[in-house]
């Protein structure tokens, strides 16, 4: 089962994919949020055979949403409406700035960051 790691943000969205097995997490690419981003995504799950999807959550500490979460939901009801494979929510929980610290000088880190939330996704299933 090959699934599709996606890290969410306002001006850039990070898009990771996993081995054909669903072990291990690879960095893909950087997609810009912009028009195209909704055909761009959907082109990557055809090309790649992806069966899940997993979107990072954004939450604090707390347990509460950060204030991008409404737009991560928005874009995974968008999402769901367009794809018919199961969409999972796991929490990215500092995986920026984990990425950031694996990366050091990295100036897109997000498709790093997607994989981590990935990884994190396939460890725990």
């Amino acid at each position: 089962m090959k699934y599709l790691g996606i890290d969410y943000g306002e001006k850039n969205v990070g898009i990771a994919i996993s081995d054909d097995g669903g072990n291990l997490a690879f960095a893909k690419t950087v997609l810009d949020n912009d028009k195209n981003l909704l055909k761009n995504i959907l082109k990557i799950i055809e090309d790649d055979r992806i069966e899940v999807i997993v979107v990072g959550e954004s939450i604090n500490l707390n347990g509460e949403e950060n204030p991008i979460q409404k737009k991560i939901l928005g874009f995974k009801k968008n999402l769901k409406e367009n794809v018919k494979i199961p969409i999972h929510f796991q929490p990215e929980f500092l995986t920026s700035m984990e990425a950031r610290r694996l990366q050091e000088g990295v100036k897109k880190i997000d498709a790093s960051a997607a994989a981590l939330i990935l990884k994190s996704f396939l460890d725990k299933s």
